[in-house]
């Protein structure tokens, strides 16, 4: 890694790292205020956990090599910047995998973070069965010489998956990355029924919030599945419906995407 000679040997990298761990701080501090918000201004939190890792100068190094980068060739911190994107990386961990989708609208539509790249591999998991949505996100970073941009990896995941990833980690720690094959497949098999686990709760959740606006006698009768829906029952969702819509300001918008 390339150092100028006005500077004292080893100072450029402790630059380097830390403005990555600045622009991690940020993201970190982004969504623990949008998590804070949730939770002492709305009735419902979908931001379960944050947590943030900047990596090691031996992992960094590490990964350096494997990228194709030879410390013999003394690379720049631009040219590391561009093969390593996950120098400084953000886990949050949400309720649902629709909470997962909503956290990452949250941040990324603010003015100053700007999408680099998504991976979604909760719509298209990886062969493994590894779910997560992944984002490459740039942010502006505020220091005495001026602003720097920087990357910042922010993994979201369902309580679910990241129990999975988890323990995929540490098999593969434990195996040294040569796995058997049945543990492989029962790998696979764990992260299709935690899928499978996302989308009941997930369901549930979604019927116990819409029986939140209903009347008692209501709620009993559509829990208990006694007799068809009445008169009364129709005529009482209905009036829910509307009053929905006129709470709700986009609900006569269209959009387009």
């Amino acid at each position: 890694m390339t150092e100028t000679s006005e500077t004292p040997p080893g100072e450029d990298f402790r630059r380097f790292m830390l403005e990555h761990r600045f622009g991690m701080d940020e993201i970190v501090t982004k969504l623990n205020i949008l998590r804070d918000e949730f939770t002492h201004l709305h009735d419902y939190n979908p931001i379960e956990t944050v947590s943030s890792r900047l990596k090691s100068p031996e992992s960094l190094l590490e990964k350096v090599q494997r990228k194709g980068l030879s410390l013999d060739d003394h690379p720049t911190f631009d040219e590391i910047r561009a093969r390593v994107t996950d120098i400084a990386g953000v886990r949050v961990v949400c309720s649902f995998a629709s909470d997962v989708y909503q956290v990452f609208d949250l941040l990324t539509e603010q003015v100053d973070v700007s999408v680099v790249e998504v991976r979604d591999y909760i719509k298209l998991p990886k062969p493994n069965g590894y779910r997560s949505l992944h984002a490459l996100v740039e942010v502006p970073v505020f220091l005495s010489g001026g602003a720097v941009d920087v990357l910042v990896e922010v993994q979201f995941r369902t309580i679910a998956m990241d129990f999975w990833a988890s323990l995929e980690h540490k098999i593969y720690y434990k195996y040294r990355r040569d796995v058997p094959a049945e543990l492989l497949a029962g790998l696979r098999e764990a992260a299709d029924t935690a899928y499978t686990l996302d989308t009941t709760m997930e369901r549930l959740h979604d019927e116990v919030r819409g029986l939140a606006g209903l009347p008692p006698a209501l709620v009993q009768q559509l829990q208990t599945g006694a007799g068809g829906p009445d008169a009364r029952l129709v005529d009482a969702l209905r009036r829910l419906g509307a009053r929905a819509d006129q709470d709700d300001p986009s609900a006569n918008s269209s959009t387009t995407s």
